[in-house]
């Protein structure tokens, strides 16, 4: 059913429309089989459409004509929510000033820290979805810092370590990192001045990394932290808003939970409030016995 209508695709105007997020696990048979019914359809029809079809709920409804536009709207609350799509305005462009508003899918769920870190950190929105071969990049396991003790063996023998002292050393070498040390150099430093022999690899890279380990770098005082390249939208109605304050991609009003107080609406405190009862009393008892 999802796939019905897909010979006739509406595209959106350049730089809007759907866009896949990164990273996405391998299309599947079993996927969106957590959701309900009609969440699952809508979610497989945008999973299957190319980047850039039109994504409005207008556009959907008439794609699927199971489903009005009311319908439409609610489910694509409820697949923001379930984590697989967050709607963004960003530049059109490099250097452009034009934004646009588009609608990022996930056939994979993720949860509000992971879109929060896509539109701060700019993951890369062109990385190609589907699954990344094995000899492409390294276990998920393996950090830089990993991989950084594993180059000392290559570029000088006498520091081979085995996979366990790696591991073992993994916080360690990673604070060189942090501090701002490259790989290029981490090696350069650990394999610079080393003894003709030497009996343990793992014990004499444990000496050098404690006490080599260079300082933390100051901060820039010119440094300016870059704006972020996207803004975050509410799904259901399109307000912009902090990721703390659209949870699930929604906001208040879209969860169904009241705004915040108005602050001329809120009481007076009792005291207050008993002063003001207090002087109104008093002003009927002086109208009466001015009478």
């Amino acid at each position: 059913m999802a796939d019905a209508n897909l010979t006739a695709v509406p595209m959106a105007s350049p730089g809007y429309g759907k866009q896949s997020a990164p990273g996405q696990a391998p299309r599947h048979h079993g996927d969106f089989g957590q959701l309900p019914p009609r969440e699952a359809c809508i979610a497989a029809f945008i999973d299957r459409l190319p980047d850039g079809a039109s994504v409005d709920i207008k556009t959907l409804a008439k794609q699927i004509p199971a489903y009005g536009q009311q319908a439409v709207a609610s489910a694509l609350n409820k697949l923001s929510a379930a984590g697989h799509l967050r709607r963004f305005r960003e530049p059109l462009g490099e250097g452009r000033t034009q934004w646009v508003s588009r609608t990022y899918f996930s056939r994979t769920p993720r949860d509000d820290s992971w879109w929060e870190r896509f539109l701060g950190e700019g993951i890369a929105a062109e990385a190609p979805p589907g699954p990344v071969a094995v000899a492409a990049s390294p276990p998920p396991s393996r950090s830089p810092a990993y991989l950084a003790l594993v180059s000392l063996g290559r570029a000088c023998p006498q520091l081979a370590l085995s996979a366990a002292e790696c591991a073992d050393l993994e916080d360690l070498a990673g604070q060189w990192l942090e501090h701002g040390v490259t790989p290029a150099d981490f090696v350069r430093i650990l394999t610079t001045g080393l003894p003709k022999v030497i009996h343990s690899p793992g014990a004499f890279t444990r000496k050098r990394l404690v006490s080599k380990v260079p300082p933390e770098p100051l901060p820039d005082a010119h440094a300016t932290t870059p704006p972020s390249r996207r803004v975050m939208e509410c799904t259901g109605c399109g307000v912009p808003g902090r990721p703390e304050a659209l949870s699930g991609g929604l906001c208040r009003a879209c969860h169904g939970e009241p705004p915040p107080a108005d602050p001329a609406s809120i009481e007076l405190p009792a005291p207050a409030g008993a002063d003001v009862h207090a002087l109104v009393s008093h002003l009927r008892t002086l109208a009466r016995t001015s009478r």
